[in-house]
């Protein structure tokens, strides 16, 4: 049993086993018995179920707080934190993909599910990559830094673009190399059919696929800013790797509670703005101001969780009686547009 207590990336091996023993088991619960049947949620169902992620969430950094210490404990809340609060702004994007390839609710959740399998393995090869880096050169973190003040400041300023999946690379390539069917063929990615060049048997690509695909694509865009983001809070790779996965577990759960409200949570981009740059400036303050001391970890999750707190905060009241028809540009149902992609 020694191997248990091997080192792995800076943290003994039982706990990285610990962890992918409690996704594999919350995978399995999700997709074996809760969804066992393709069915659609309601927002009642996915409101209990994305509670019951975030209680899984925060348990489990009580138990990093109490096995780890203080330290490791408050690094992972904010990372947390801070993934959650990026990933409300991954739900319209993802409600846009859905509405363009005409995906019904009731096959939306399995392959939102497939797609967080999927995140927790490129997630891990990012992470894995960035923690390489910085162990190399640690002013590669200097990097992570400017580019998050510099993300924060172009997120506040910028404006709604739209999001244009008809001329995604990934789907033009597909479409050439692959044949594509018009129509779904239930939960299935894949499906034979009779190819309309050779009239033979081939193997065609589904709706549902390709669906999949630019979800993943987008979800490797909001990384861009997600991982420097925890980079910048801490090296430990075994604290950025699991307040990253944790906060995206639920993601498809919160997803059919938010989708249909994304709009009241407008105003949270400036919130968000606020953490990214107050996390890329607290690695120079550290360093040139502090004399290379450590940034309190309690400052950080505080201020975190102060400004994502004050942003939804605002946009709820803001919006609280706001007809549809004043929604803010590119945030009602059906119009062509999406959040920033940061």
């Amino acid at each position: 049993m020694d191997f248990l207590f091997i080192d792995f990336l800076g943290t003994p091996a039982w706990f990285w086993l610990s962890f992918l023993g409690l996704v594999i088991a919350l995978t399995a619960f999700d997709l074996g018995i809760l969804h066992k049947e393709d069915r659609e949620m309601g927002i009642g169902e996915s409101l209990r179920l994305s509670l019951f992620y975030i209680g899984v969430a925060l348990l489990f950094g009580a138990w990093v707080w109490y096995a780890r210490g203080p330290e490791p404990g408050m690094q992972y809340f904010t990372g947390f934190f801070i993934e959650k609060a990026l990933s409300i702004d991954n739900v319209f994007v993802i409600s846009l993909i859905f509405s363009y390839f005409a995906i019904p609710a009731k096959y939306q959740y399995r392959a939102l599910l497939w797609g967080i399998i999927a995140v927790i393995i490129l997630r891990g090869l990012m992470i894995a990559g960035g923690a390489a880096l910085v162990n190399e050169a640690y002013w590669v973190l200097y990097i992570f830094a400017a580019f998050l003040i510099f993300t924060g400041i172009k997120m506040f300023f910028a404006g709604d673009q739209p999001l244009d999946v008809a001329n995604n690379p990934a789907i033009r390539f597909i479409s050439t190399h692959m044949p594509v069917t018009r129509e779904l063929h239930g939960q299935r990615f894949f499906v034979r059919t009779e190819d309309p060049k050779t009239g033979k048997l081939a193997r065609a690509a589904t709706p549902l696929f390709l669906a999949l695909v630019v979800i993943n694509l987008a979800d490797l865009v909001f990384a861009v800013d997600s991982v420097p983001a925890i980079f910048a809070i801490t090296t430990d790779t075994f604290i950025v790797y699991t307040s990253n996965i944790m906060a995206i577990l639920g993601l498809r759960a919160l997803y059919f509670a938010l989708a249909a409200m994304v709009h009241r949570f407008h105003y949270l981009k400036y919130a968000l703005a606020g953490v990214l740059v107050f996390i890329g400036t607290k690695i120079f303050v550290a360093d040139f101001l502090l004399g290379g001391e450590k940034f309190p970890p309690a400052v950080s999750l505080g201020v975190t969780f102060g400004l994502i707190a004050a942003g939804v905060g605002v946009s709820l009241w803001k919006t609280r009686r706001m007809p549809q028809s004043d929604w803010p540009a590119g945030m009602g149902p059906g119009d062509p547009a999406r959040s920033e992609l940061r």
